[in-house]
Parts: C-alpha cells; structure tokens; sequence
C-alpha cells in the first residue's frame, strides 16, 4: 500500500514538473497570432503541437522563434506539427500561427505548448528495500507516463480526423444539394421549352389549314 502511495505521489509530481497549455484558437483571415512560453532553466524541453480542425484545405503557417528573433521552427501551408526542441537560452520563445494566405477563409486551430523540466524525481528509499526495487519501480511510472502521452496524442490526431472528415462530409453534403437544385431546375427548363415547342407546332400547322 504505501509503495502505492509513493507511485502515486512520484507521478503528480512528475505531472507539476510540466507546464502546458492547450487552446482552440479562432485565426481570422489575413490575421496573425502569436503565443509565448518562458521555461525557467537552461536545457528545458519545450514541446510544441497543432493541428488546423476546420477551415479552407485544413493548412496553415506557422513559425517559431527564440530569444533574439532566432527562427527555430517554420513551415508553410502544414496541416499539423508536432515538435520537441531544447531551449539553450533563456528568455521568451514565440510561436506564430499565419493565415495572411486566406483572403475570406477562417480556421480553428488546435495548439498546446509545454515546457517541460528533464529532472528526473527520485524515490524515498524504504527500509529493507533494495535500490533495484526502487529503481524498477522509477522505470514503470515513467513507462505509463509516456504511454499516457502516447494516448493522449493519439486522441488528438483522432479529433482532427474526425473533424476534417466531418468538414468533408458537410461540403459534399452542399454540393449534392446545390446538384440536385440545379438538375430540378433544368428538369422545369427543359419541360417548359418542349411545351413552347409544342405550341409552336400547332400554331404553325392551324396556319397552314387557313
């Protein structure tokens, strides 16, 4: 029970070590958005991850830059990223979403930025345990750690695909309609003109007995 107690402990400690934040964020067209994160220590891992949820081809720019203006990270007309990089300095580090290419397009793009601290936490030794017992034990949180951002990634991917699947589904769903007003519209064109012809015809042959 208490090596319970203790794992547990280790992985909300783990968790605080990490500070992240996840947002939806509306990008009007022609419009830019920058977000900022400042890690604390020299040789944090700061990880980056987005994906474009609806709008126009699903595409967007992005760039992100560190202290100085040094450019780290860009890309055109990307769907989704997903990026883990090392700050060697420190100070503010910027990552920029780009939709001056959309003239009248908006997009929702999904984004979370975390910084993440490489120590590793280490557990209170247990009389009479030996240090391989605790060290097995260090190796399995950090395996379901990782394993819990696995699914957590894969979720996100899922959602984008679903909604860029549903998006599809919406516009196909408009083009049957708009297909379909126009084939009833040539149906009525085509109907009326064979009754103008029609009476034509036998205008033209009342004509010809007078």
């Amino acid at each position: 029970m208490k090596t319970t107690l203790l794992s547990v402990g280790l992985l909300a400690w783990l968790i605080s070590l990490a500070s992240a934040t996840a947002l939806t964020y509306k990008l009007q067209a022609n419009e830019r958005a920058c977000f900022f994160a400042a890690p604390e220590k020299i040789g944090a891992k700061i990880a980056f991850y987005f994906a474009v949820q609806s709008g126009g081809s699903f595409d967007i720019d992005y760039e992100v830059t560190g202290p100085g203006d040094k450019v780290i990270l860009d890309g055109e007309k990307e769907r989704q990223g997903d990026f883990v990089f090392t700050a060697n300095e420190l100070g503010e580090y910027k990552f920029c979403f780009n939709n001056e290419m959309s003239t009248y397009s908006e997009k929702f793009v999904d984004f979370e930025i975390a910084v993440e601290d490489e120590l590793r936490a280490q557990l209170p030794t247990k009389q009479g345990s030996s240090p391989e017992q605790t060290s097995a034990l260090e190796e399995s949180i950090y395996k379901v750690s990782g394993q819990l951002s696995t699914i957590t990634r894969n979720q996100k991917y899922f959602r984008t695909r679903e909604n860029r699947n549903f998006s599809t589904v919406r516009s196909t769903e408009g083009r049957i309609v708009n297909f379909s007003l126009i084939q009833c519209c040539m149906v009525i064109c085509m109907g009326a003109l064979q009754v103008f012809v029609v009476q034509f015809f036998f205008k033209g042959a009342r004509k010809g007995y007078v």
